[in-house]
């Protein structure tokens, strides 16, 4: 395997590629996954044609990391800071990278931290894994997720098996009940929390086919697509971008995780592409 610094679309990058041919590609700003390509050539991440790269902005798609808050759910700008400044990489064999406090994120939130993220690449699986560690003397809550944008050919055509029977609480009718469908389908704006379920889901249909995993730390996961009415006032999607996209998240944000000093909280979620 390899693993070399790129430029994408004018921001510094890292690239790790496979022998086999699998490659995944992930930013220094934002610690941001923006390519997953596994050997047969189809690219399973969604980036946004339309998505900013100023260095400053949030990406469009790819994995966002989510951190220390989860959406508009407290006083911090949606979604924390982490996928809007620029992370360091550290040496190692296989990427991996590292926002810690200071200035940038002291202007924010006063805590002190490090936020470390290991991307691992094996032959038709991706698999991120997210630290937090509180390096400070007082305890602090977060929340946060690996925001995840699926690419599919067509969201209308997909489905995702694995939700029966799981707590929902839709965002879009602000209800609260249990997951009746065995598969969920896309084609208007769809935007829920689901308590997480203890097996894999599974996305097929749409052009692609996955196994979905998260870890136990992760108690919830989101699902997202926003349609073609929300999809039409987002400046960064494209006409009809909402069609090649799911999300589909592994979070922790119903409750806050409350860390101690010197203590760390690792989540992660896999992905497998299936024959």
């Amino acid at each position: 395997m390899s693993i070399e610094r790129v430029e994408f679309n004018g921001q510094p990058a890292l690239r790790q590629t496979l022998p086999e041919g699998d490659c995944v590609v992930v930013a220094l700003h934002g610690g941001h996954v923006l390519s997953w390509r596994t050997a047969d050539g189809i690219e399973r991440l969604y980036l946004s044609p339309r998505a900013l790269f100023d260095g400053s902005s949030a990406i469009r798609g790819g994995v966002p990391v989510c951190f220390p808050q989860f959406n508009q759910r407290g006083p911090l700008p949606k979604h924390g800071f982490a996928r809007n400044l620029p992370w360091q990489a550290e040496d190692g064999d296989a990427p991996a990278l590292v926002l810690r406090d200071g200035p940038a994120t002291q202007a924010f939130w006063p805590e002190r931290f490090a936020l470390r993220l290991q991307v691992g690449l094996v032959p038709g699986r991706l698999r991120l894994a997210l630290e937090a560690h509180n390096t400070g003397d007082t305890p602090w809550p977060f929340t946060a997720a690996l925001h995840t944008y699926l690419r599919v050919d067509d969201a209308a055509a997909a489905s995702l098996e694995g939700l029966q029977g799981t707590a929902r609480w839709d965002a879009v009718s602000d209800r609260r009940f249990a997951e009746p469908a065995p598969a969920l389908r896309f084609g208007e704006e769809f935007d829920s929390v689901y308590a997480a379920p203890g097996r894999p889901l599974h996305l097929a249909g749409g052009g692609t086919r996955l196994a979905i995993t998260q870890s136990a730390t992760c108690t919830e996961t989101v699902v997202w697509n926003p349609g073609p009415e929300l999809g039409a006032r987002l400046a960064d999607l494209p006409d009809g971008g909402w069609r090649h996209m799911l999300c589909v998240e592994a979070a922790c944000i119903d409750a806050p995780v409350v860390l101690a000093p010197g203590a760390r909280w690792t989540a992660w979620q896999e992905l497998a592409a299936l024959r």
